[in-house]
């Protein structure tokens, strides 16, 4: 019985442990897509577009289609019949210009560990 409460007590910690860790990794998550892109975006449903559209519910979405923001021709023109998955939003974050030429936005983030914490952070507004 004792051994029974103590691996019960043991895997209550650990999980209480890792949904800890989890809760730190998405808060880092947030500060770092927060300090590096709201800026030009916005993150809350609801909330005005800024200088570039607002990024709740993107992934998933089909590109260059934010309801209410107006997309350069060239933007709308490279992103046809593509969606936002992670796939392509770590390339728009690696390199904009490469995936779409020409369009206007100037970040560009070098680091894989924080294009991971951004993109974490883009798939956890919906």
């Amino acid at each position: 019985m004792r051994n029974l409460l103590k691996t019960g007590l043991t895997l209550a910690l650990l999980l209480a442990a890792s949904g800890a860790a989890q809760a730190d990794d998405q808060a880092i998550a947030e500060k770092l897509a927060t300090n590096h892109c709201a800026v030009c975006h916005t993150f809350k449903q609801g909330e005005p577009h800024g200088q570039g559209p607002n990024l709740f519910g993107l992934i998933g979405r089909k590109a260059a289609s934010a309801p209410g923001f107006t997309y350069s021709d060239g933007f709308r023109q490279a992103m046809a019949e593509k969606t936002w998955d992670n796939q392509l939003l770590d390339a728009w974050l690696t390199d904009t210009q490469t995936v779409a030429p020409g369009n206007a936005m100037t970040y560009f983030q070098d680091d894989p560990t924080k294009r991971a914490r951004i993109i974490q952070y883009v798939q956890s507004l919906h």
